[in-house]
C-alpha cells in the first residue's frame, strides 16, 4: 500500500494469498484512542511483556497508531460501528481500557487482509516457496524459490521478509499451515541473528479436538466481553492464579489452564451462557457458524479448551525501521520480526497494529534512501535443493510433538536437553531442505530457552 506504483515490486506468497495468519486473526487491532491514551497503552504493553520490551519501539507503536489507524479507515478499511456511526471498541485481557477496533464481529484479520489485498497495486505471485536468501558480503540480492514447483532465482534491490512466525513447529497451534519457520531457519544458516526466541506465546482458549494441524481459536475478545473459564464442576479456577481471573495476561491464563488440567485431571471449558443469543451471534458470527458445524449451539453450550501455540514474540532481530543489523537491502516486518514491541509476552491485539506501523516505517526508510545503483554478483544455480525427502513427514511429526511437550508452556532442563539431542539427531539423518530449516529454527529456540534459566513472561521454567 505504501510503495508507489512506479516501483517494480513483486509480492510473493508460499501458497494461496489468504493462507496466512493475518487471515485467521479474530479479535481485533489495538490502537491508541488519543494522545492521552498513549502512555496507558505503552504501560499496558510493557506490563504484559514483563518489561522485557524495548520502550522506544512500544512508544513508536502506540504513537504511530494515531496516524495509521485513521489512514487505513480513510482508505476504506471498515471497522464495526454502532448504529450512530461511531467506531465500536472492545477490551481484551491486560488492557486498561476499551481500545480494540474490530471488523466482521470476530473476523478482523480476514477483513484487513482483504482490504490490504485490494489496496495492493503490485504483482502478486502465489505458490512461491522461498528456500534461500541470496547474500554476499553483508548484502541481500534476492531469493531462491520454487515457483509452481520450478526452481527460480529472483533478484531484487531490496527484500522485505513478512513470512510470519513458527506455528507449524508445534503439535497444537492456531497458525496457518504455511507458517513453518523456513525463513528463520535460513537466517540461522546465514548468521542473521534471531532474538527473544524463548518467548513463544500460547493462546489460552483453543479447541484442539480436531484432526487438522491448525486448531480452532476462541478469541480473547470472548473473555473481554465477559465469557468465563470453568472446569467440569463449573468452578472459575483462574482466580487461584491471578486476581484478574480470565482477564490476566495470556501467559498467566494459559499456564493456569494447563496446570489445573494437569493437577486435577479435570477438563477446562469456555462458558458463554451469560450472553444473549442474538447479541452473541452478531458479535461472534464466525465462531457461532464454525462451531455449529461441529454440533455446538452457542452461547448455550460450553466448549472444551486447551492452550495452543499462537504467536512468536521473538524473531529476526531488527531496528525500529525493520532494518536487519549488518545487512544491506534486507528488511523484516510483522510476526517474523523481533522489533522489541512485545517483550516476553504479546499484549492482545497488538500484532495487527505492529504489522501496520512497522510496515509503514520500513517503507519510509527504504524510499528515504533514494535509488542506489547495485551490481548484482552471480549466484550459482541449483535445482530446488531437494526440498523433501522420504522420511521427512515422520520426523516432522516427531519434532512437532517434542516442541509441544518439552519446549511448550512449561519447560524443564531435563526436557530441554532431551529435545536438543533429538533435534541434533534428526539433523544427522537424510532429510530435505525444508525440514533442515525447521530444525535450524527449533535449535535456535532450544538454545534461547536454555540460556534463560529464570522464568519470565511466556518463558516458564519448572524445577526438574
Amino acid at each position: 500500500m505504501q510503495l508507489p506504483k512506479s516501483k517494480k515490486v513483486l509480492v510473493v506468497c508460499k501458497d494461496i494469498p489468504w493462507e496466512c495468519n493475518t487471515f485467521y486473526a479474530q479479535g481485533g487491532m489495538a490502537t491508541a484512542l488519543d494522545e492521552n491514551d498513549v502512555p496507558l497503552h505503552v504501560s499496558d504493553t510493557m506490563a504484559a511483556g514483563a518489561y522485557h520490551n524495548i520502550r522506544e519501539a512500544v512508544e513508536i507503536l502506540s504513537r504511530t497508531s494515531l496516524e495509521t489507524t485513521p489512514d487505513i479507515i480513510e482508505k476504506g478499511m471498515e471497522f464495526d460501528r454502532a448504529e450512530d456511526g461511531h467506531i465500536l471498541y472492545t477490551k481484551e485481557a491486560a488492557h486498561s481500557v476499551e481500545r480494540i477496533v474490530h471488523a466482521g464481529g470476530d473476523a478482523t484479520g480476514r477483513y484487513m487482509h482483504y482490504f490490504m489485498m485490494v489496496q495492493n497495486r503490485h504483482q502478486l505471485q502465489k505458490n512461491t516457496l522461498v528456500y534461500d536468501l541470496l547474500i554476499e558480503n553483508g548484502r541481500c540480492y534476492g531469493v531462491k524459490a520454487t515457483v509452481n514447483y520450478e526452481p527460480t532465482t529472483i533478484y531484487a534491490d531490496d527484500v522485505i521478509i513478512a513470512s510470519g512466525g513458527v506455528g507449524s513447529l508445534y503439535a497444537y497451534n492456531t497458525n496457518s499451515r504455511t507458517v513453518s519457520a523456513d525463513i528463520h531457519g535460513i537466517c540461522v544458516e546465514k548468521g542473521i541473528e534471531l532474538s527473544d526466541m524463548e518467548f513463544m506465546q500460547f493462546h489460552p482458549t483453543v479447541f484442539v479436538d480436531t484432526p487438522y494441524a491448525r486448531k480452532l481459536l476462541l478469541t480473547e475478545a470472548l473473555r473481554g466481553e465477559g465469557a468465563h473459564v470453568v472446569d467440569e464442576d463449573g468452578e472459575r479456577f483462574l482466580f487461584e492464579y491471578d486476581e484478574r481471573g480470565e482477564l490476566a495476561s495470556r501467559d498467566i491464563v494459559a499456564r493456569g489452564i494447563f496446570k489445573h488440567k494437569r493437577n486435577t485431571g479435570k477438563q477446562a471449558y469456555l462458558d458463554f451462557s451469560m450472553f444473549e443469543e442474538k447479541w452473541f451471534e452478531q458479535r461472534f458470527p464466525n465462531i457461532t457458524r464454525t462451531f455449529a458445524a461441529l454440533g455446538y449451539h452457542f452461547p448455550k453450550d460450553r466448549v472444551p479448551i486447551s492452550p495452543a501455540f499462537h504467536y512468536a514474540n521473538g524473531g529476526i532481530k531488527c531496528d525500529v525501521n525493520g532494518c536487519i543489523p549488518g545487512m544491506e537491502g534486507l528488511y523484516v516486518i510483522g510476526e517474523a520480526a523481533r522489533t522489541g514491541v512485545h517483550g516476553a509476552n504479546r499484549l492482545a491485539s497488538n500484532s495487527l497494529l505492529e504489522a501496520v506501523v512497522f510496515a509503514k516505517r520500513a517503507i519510509d526508510h527504504l524510499l528515504g534512501r533514494g535509488h542506489q545503483q547495485i551490481k548484482t554478483p552471480e549466484f550459482e544455480k541449483d535445482y530446488g535443493n531437494i526440498l523433501h525427502k522420504e522420511n521427512d513427514k515422520s520426523y516432522k511429526q516427531k519434532l512437532r510433538q517434542v516442541m509441544w511437550e518439552d519446549i511448550g508452556i512449561i519447560r524443564t532442563t531435563q526436557g530441554l536437553h532431551e529435545a536438543k539431542n533429538l533435534i541434533y539427531d534428526m539433523k544427522n539423518h537424510e532429510i530435505g531442505r525444508l525440514l533442515q530449516l525447521r530444525l535450524n529454527t527449533a535449535s535456535a529456540i532450544v538454545e534461547a530457552v536454555l540460556a534463560r534459566t529464570e522464568s519470565l513472561g511466556s518463558h516458564y521454567m519448572e524445577a526438574d
